[in-house]
């Protein structure tokens, strides 16, 4: 009796071990995970936010177009990031057309 009690009180052995899914949680889905360059691209996005207003994600999307025509690439992906995160469509729609002209990335 006693030992029944004992694991009772387990977990496992608890009449409620039932509701618990078998698998640990993750972690959370608006977790970035903390990565350092996730920190840096929001802040770099914060900053152009508060310089630009509302009007942040077309100013990314311009500055994102002139280093796609400069042939800076790594200037590109720096501002489409920064244009994906104020708005999604809007990066998703700049680099579709960018990646259709001739000669451009593949």
């Amino acid at each position: 009796m006693l030992q029944c009690l004992a694991n009772s009180r387990s977990f496992p052995h608890s009449p409620l071990a039932w509701l618990r899914p078998g698998a640990e949680p993750g972690t959370a889905a608006n977790d970035n995970g903390g990565l350092p360059e996730n920190d840096l691209l929001l802040d770099a996005a914060l900053r152009h936010f508060a310089r630009h207003g509302i009007g942040a994600a077309r100013a990314a999307r311009a500055q994102a177009e002139t280093a796609f025509f400069a042939g800076d690439r790594a200037g590109y992906d720096w501002w489409l990031a920064i244009c994906r995160t104020l708005d999604r469509r809007l990066a998703a729609r700049i680099d579709d057309e960018l990646g259709r002209k001739p000669g451009s990335r593949g």
